[in-house]
């Protein structure tokens, strides 16, 4: 999926697949202000710990799985959101395949 140019009615689900062993991410909003990225994670795949300079919102719409948030695990299904604050360290795993929207708003 590249940029959006144009209007377009999509299902954020349908614009990505799974990878066997794998992670998919697709960027579908960039500008100065921040991102909107759409990934989808393989169960037991993730993220490593790491920091972020900017506060990012994270809403699974597939799945299921665990966010480690200032090494507090927080377990998110589908449906569900979560603020990691900008400067904390997280990480996450993919209980079970699962897909999530990740929006970064820059300060």
């Amino acid at each position: 999926m590249e940029l959006f140019k144009h209007a377009e009615i999509f299902r954020f689900d349908a614009k990505v697949d799974y990878s066997p062993g794998g992670v998919v991410s697709k960027q579908v909003l960039k500008n100065e202000k921040g991102n909107v990225t759409l990934f989808a994670f393989a169960k037991d795949e993730g993220l490593s710990e790491h920091t972020a300079p900017f506060d990012a919102l994270i809403q699974v719409i597939e799945g299921e799985s665990r966010v480690i948030i200032g090494g507090e695990p927080f377990d998110l299904k589908a449906g569900e959101s979560i603020i990691m604050p900008a400067g904390i360290p997280h990480a996450l795993k993919a209980t079970e395949a699962f897909k999530m929207i990740l929006t970064m708003i820059k300060a």
